[in-house]
C-alpha cells in the first residue's frame, strides 16, 4: 500500500468521511476533528491527510507546518475550553497514521489521571454530544490564531 493512498482499514483515513459539525479545520496537509470513538469533550485529534506512518512517514511540507498547526490547535483548545492545562499526545502505537491526541485537562481531572494517564479517562468521559458543542467556539478560536499569524 501506498502511504499516500487512503487505507481501509485506517480509523484516521476514515475521518476524512466525518460529519462538518465535528471538523475544526481542515487544509490540504492537516485535519482537526472530534473523533467519535474518543469524543472526550475538550479532546481533538490534529492529524494527517494523507496516510502517512509515524511521524517518520511525513514529507518535508508536513513537517513544517505541524508545529504551526498544533501550536494554533493547542492555544484554540486552551482558549475555548479555559483548561489550565492542555496536552499535545504523540503515541501512534495502536493508530500508525502519523496523529496527535489535543487533551484539554480540567481542574476536576484527580492528579493520578493527569498527564500520559490522562488516557485512562476515554471509557467513562466520551460524550459526542458535548464534545460536538466545543467544536464551534474551537473553530472561532483556531480562526483567530491563524489570521494574528497571517499579519
Amino acid at each position: 500500500m501506498s502511504a499516500d493512498l487512503p487505507d481501509a482499514e485506517c480509523l484516521l483515513c476514515g475521518m476524512e468521511g466525518i460529519d462538518d459539525a465535528s471538523i475544526v479545520f481542515r487544509d490540504e496537509l492537516w485535519a482537526a476533528e472530534v473523533v467519535p470513538a474518543y469524543a472526550v469533550p475538550g479532546w481533538f485529534v490534529l492529524r494527517s491527510r494523507r496516510h502517512a506512518e509515524r511521524i517518520t512517514g511525513l514529507n518535508d511540507d508536513e513537517l513544517g507546518s505541524l508545529a504551526h498547526r498544533a501550536r494554533d490547535l493547542v492555544g484554540a483548545v486552551t482558549e475555548a475550553t479555559g483548561a489550565p492545562a492542555t496536552y499535545l499526545l504523540v503515541f501512534g502505537e495502536n493508530y500508525p497514521h502519523f496523529h496527535a491526541v489535543i487533551t484539554a485537562r480540567g481542574e476536576d481531572v484527580p492528579p493520578h489521571r493527569r498527564s500520559g494517564a490522562i488516557l485512562q479517562l476515554v471509557p467513562d468521559h466520551v460524550d459526542p454530544v458535548e464534545a460536538a458543542r466545543l467544536v464551534p467556539a474551537v473553530r472561532a478560536a483556531y480562526e483567530r490564531a491563524t489570521a494574528q499569524v497571517a499579519r
